[in-house]
């Protein structure tokens, strides 16, 4: 015997969502791209202009979001990205297990040094920042963790270049590049050596490229299979140390940190 499934009455859709549930999502996608680290906090109508979105569209979707924890509201009526979010990102696992691995050994790192201890990671073309650790009486830096930078001004982004695949390295170096300050590198030619360099070496250099007072030096840390996962660095104020005697500390914390990026012996 055949069976017959019952007909299919008309779909409805909620006004707004006429392609379905994707540009609902893209749109509310847009209203969380909105929010930035210059702009935590916005009301309607500055979400609304910094979205592209009308400010119906953006005041509809709010209530979701805030119902959600995505986004919630603050007593000057603004709005900021609520705990929720940060707990669903938290969970990445590329961030997640690294920095619970690597921690221990940025906060000997940081106890020894008194200065500021970063690990970050290569996203595309971008240096994503997982993890920082402010010395006390540090030099100030722009980073920030979940932040990111460009890949040829920061030491981390340098290590994490060097050892990047060959087609990330061109679109990279094809440029534009961002110029922080007067000593930010932005002659391919140059950061190709500097690349080579760092491989050479084992660890990058990133002198005075993202502020005038700043010194980072970075080296690369490896995954289990031997690639390269993520850079560890220490950011100091320029003319206080030498590159060589920070590279050491360093290196050393990153192949610590790589050795704890392998699995248990079985």
């Amino acid at each position: 015997m055949e069976h017959y499934a019952p007909k299919a009455g008309p779909v409805t859709r909620r006004r707004g969502s006429e392609s379905g549930t994707g540009p609902v999502l893209g749109r509310a996608l847009q209203i969380l791209g909105a929010f930035s680290a210059d702009c935590p906090e916005m009301t309607l109508s500055e979400l609304s202009r910094r979205s592209g979105l009308p400010v119906s569209t953006v005041h509809r979707m709010l209530g979701e979001l805030m119902a959600w924890g995505a986004l919630e509201r603050g007593d000057n009526g603004c709005y900021r990205v609520g705990l929720r979010l940060w707990e669903v990102g938290s969970l990445a696992p590329r961030g997640q297990g690294l920095r619970e691995r690597a921690l221990p050994f940025l906060e000997d790192l940081s106890q020894i040094t008194r200065e500021n201890v970063q690990l970050a990671v290569r996203e595309g073309t971008e240096v994503v920042f997982v993890e920082r650790i402010a010395g006390s009486g540090a030099v100030p830096v722009l980073t920030r963790v979940g932040g990111r930078f460009a890949l040829t001004a920061t030491g981390v982004g340098l290590a994490l270049l060097a050892h990047a695949p060959a087609e990330v390295q061109d679109q990279v170096l094809a440029g534009p590049f961002e110029r922080y300050t007067p000593r930010t590198v932005s002659d391919p030619r140059t950061l190709r050596r500097m690349l080579a360099e760092t491989r050479t070496n084992g660890y990058a250099v990133s002198d005075r490229q993202v502020t005038m007072d700043a010194l980072s030096v970075a080296a690369p840390v490896h995954g289990s299979d031997g690639a390269v996962i993520a850079a560890v660095s220490l950011v100091v104020r320029h003319g206080s140390a030498s590159p060589h005697a920070l590279a050491r500390l360093v290196c050393t914390s990153a192949r610590a940190i790589s050795r704890a990026m392998l699995p248990p012996p079985v």
